[in-house]
């Protein structure tokens, strides 16, 4: 018998020791602060789901990208909140969109980090889709074009990354092959590879009004019941061209993150998304759970389960404590 002889609590008796066995770490330098933006100057709206998070003018998001810089978080990731919508979702892909405007706003003030563009249709189409309809159904090949289009302004605007997150079949070899004839070869590119059909993103179709107005999405993003389907989807989009892959949501998902992990030796984020977001916020407030406390070991679990970058509305935060 081990016992006495092996006894694994003799290296959890002190918080140092803890400290030196540690097997995973969260840095800040794993954190990606995604980041709602909207026309106007002076606004900061609050975002009624996500307590703490708004949506906010070029201005006041130049702020709060000077103020996670000072944090130490080294990317945002920005999505467009716009004062016009219309069937091809237009404001997507126009060169003095909401999204280049505020990159190129962001690249003169804050030096040094790394911007992120979200890469969808579904903030700026008036029917809430991630792509065009016709007949009704998103139409995947006619949609290819304009998410290529959007991806080359936000290159050309100063983005560090496009993430295309539409799950579009064939997108990162469109996107790739526009950046490559644009002269931005430079730009990375990381695809929401496995990106599911989730309930938990009610919260942030709140904040960007993406709601579809018929039908749902999962004709085109994954079942959740689904986890083989994740690598080959992860396997096509590094054949087509990506830098780096994301699984989305993360919580739900911890085992398709380790999945990938396993099978594919490249760079992996994962979201912590809107709902998981608003569901702690919620215990917390409540007094339920203690917020410091799990949302650090939340967001420690997703790196566990072997996510290189998180994007998390709790970045500011988590950046503070650490």
């Amino acid at each position: 018998m081990s016992f006495p002889t092996h006894r694994p609590r003799r290296l959890r008796r002190t918080e140092t020791h803890r400290r030196m066995v540690r097997e995973t770490r969260l840095s800040v330098d794993d954190l990606i602060l995604p980041l709602f933006v909207r026309p106007g100057e002076g606004v900061e709206e609050p975002i009624e789901a996500m307590p703490g998070v708004f949506r906010r003018s070029i201005d006041r998001t130049v702020a709060e990208c000077r103020r996670a810089a000072d944090l130490g978080i080294p990317g945002v990731i920005l999505f467009g909140v716009p004062d016009r919508k219309d069937p091809t979702g237009s404001e997507a892909y126009a060169a003095d969109g909401i999204v280049p405007r505020a990159i190129r706003a962001i690249r003169e003030e804050v030096g040094g980090l790394s911007i992120w563009a979200d890469v969808c249709l579904c903030e700026y189409t008036d029917h809430g889709h991630c792509g065009v309809l016709s007949g009704g159904a998103v139409d995947n090949d006619a949609t290819l074009p304009l998410l290529a289009r959007a991806a080359v302004a936000y290159a050309e605007a100063g983005a560090d990354v496009v993430a295309p997150s539409d799950m579009m079949d064939g997108r990162v070899a469109a996107i790739r092959r526009a950046l490559e004839t644009a002269d931005r070869a430079d730009t990375i590119l990381c695809s929401y590879a496995a990106k599911y059909a989730s309930a938990y993103y009610g919260p942030f179709r709140e904040a960007a009004g993406s709601t579809p107005r018929e039908g749902d999405r999962r004709g085109y993003q994954m079942d959740p019941a689904n986890a083989r389907e994740a690598l080959r989807e992860v396997a096509l989009d590094l054949e087509e061209g990506a830098d780096l892959v994301m699984v989305k949501p993360a919580l739900a998902y911890l085992d398709v993150l380790a999945r990938v992990r396993d099978r594919f030796d490249v760079p992996v984020a994962a979201y912590n998304v809107s709902g998981e977001y608003a569901m702690l916020c919620a215990a917390a407030e409540r007094g339920w759970v203690e917020r410091r406390a799990a949302v650090l070991e939340t967001l420690t679990s997703i790196r566990r389960a072997g996510a290189d970058l998180i994007l998390t509305y709790f970045a500011k935060e988590v950046a503070e404590w650490l």
